[in-house]
């Protein structure tokens, strides 16, 4: 029988949201760790916000929302708004009510600001991993390390002499004038982006070109792939081995040695010496392109050396789905600090969308 294209136009449900959501759907799992890391955080939370005033968004709720953001590629914060007005899944999983309106975009933003001033990110990165159910997926022997290039929300256009930051000469093109910088030696020295003045000019390779860009680092423990660190800084040719020194430290003061995969990039004798100091094991893979690799038999006779080389590749798995789809290929927001927290909050958001299927096997 056809059923009838009609409206019901009935005021009342009498099925709740927790009974629309089905029992085995994967943002139960990440629900309940989320919340169990936010309990912990509830302190930091209110040293950030004043006994007096007006109620604001609840940073549990502002954080669920921003989780959200990211684990569905929601581009804006209008659209995330957009998105609560009519998705039950959503409001569920952030703890709105059916009934209850969505916040303003605006606001919502506001108030995604003030957490930054409690460096949020890295403490719920840091309480997720802490809850003793996620505690035993974790290695705490082998790690890996790299880094990663965000694109800067600045034009290369933007890039102007220091000395005299005003607009490129407009040639009556329009608004968007064409500039041309064929024969103008340009550096981070003597330009910055009038833009965004925390990012630099810089070029991943031999012939490519030049992006005003940050520079992510994120260390990975090997037995379940999850990011333990991760923290977000200006681009140089030593950015990548500084933080991996300092990602790795809090992890090396234990007797026994432990390991530190990383791709060739790393192989450099003042890094490797540096490890080997700390009691780390430099499993680096060899650059022998035209030079001699600090790496040697000493530690490529080892079978666990092939196995970190093998397993170091699953951190661009991470920088892949943080990029792709949280949607940090290009960041949007400007400044280090702020650049750095989204950085930090999307490897926490990473784990969140593998914990469910990990637990799964560990049970």
């Amino acid at each position: 029988m056809r059923g009838t294209d009609q409206r019901s136009g009935e005021l009342f449900s009498y099925v709740g949201l927790e009974q629309r959501v089905r029992a085995d759907h994967p943002l139960r799992a990440i629900r309940s760790i989320v919340n169990e890391a936010l309990e912990t955080l509830s302190g930091e939370f209110a040293v950030l916000y004043s006994g007096i005033g007006r109620p604001s968004i609840p940073p549990e709720m502002l954080l669920r929302a921003m989780l959200l953001q990211a684990f569905y590629s929601v581009r804006s914060e209008r659209q995330l708004m957009e998105r609560l007005e009519f998705d039950l899944l959503f409001r569920w999983f952030v703890g709105l009510g059916a009934d209850e309106p969505a916040w303003d975009h605006s606001t919502f933003s506001k108030n995604r600001d003030r957490l930054l001033d409690g460096d949020i990110a890295a403490r719920f990165l840091s309480a997720v991993l802490a809850r003793p159910r996620v505690r035993r997926l974790l290695s705490t022997e082998h790690f890996s390390v790299d880094g990663t290039l965000i694109d800067a929300w600045a034009s290369v256009k933007s890039f102007r002499p220091k000395d005299d930051p005003g607009p490129p000469h407009d040639d009556g093109g329009g608004s968007k004038t064409s500039s041309s910088f064929r024969g103008e030696k340009r550096s981070n020295a003597t330009h910055a982006s009038t833009t965004d003045p925390d990012a630099m000019l810089y070029r991943k390779g031999p012939g490519m070109e030049a992006r005003l860009c940050f520079i992510g680092h994120g260390l990975m423990e090997n037995r379940s792939g999850l990011l333990v660190d991760a923290r977000l800084t200006r681009v140089s040719g030593h950015a990548e081995r500084l933080a991996a020194l300092e990602m790795i430290e809090p992890y090396a003061d234990r007797p026994r040695a432990i390991t530190l995969g990383a791709d060739r990039g790393y192989d450099a004798a003042d890094f490797v010496e540096e490890l080997r100091t700390l009691n780390v094991r430099p499993h680096v893979a060899q650059n022998v392109s035209g030079r001699r690799s600090a790496i040697d038999r000493r530690t490529t006779r080892h079978a666990s050396y092939a196995a970190s080389l093998r397993i170091r590749k699953r951190i661009e798995e991470a920088f892949g789905w943080i990029k792709m789809i949280a949607g940090l290929r290009r960041t949007k927001l400007r400044g280090l600090e702020k650049v750095d927290w989204s950085f930090t909050f999307a490897a926490a958001a990473y784990n969140l969308i593998r914990l469910p299927r990990l637990l799964g096997e560990a049970a």
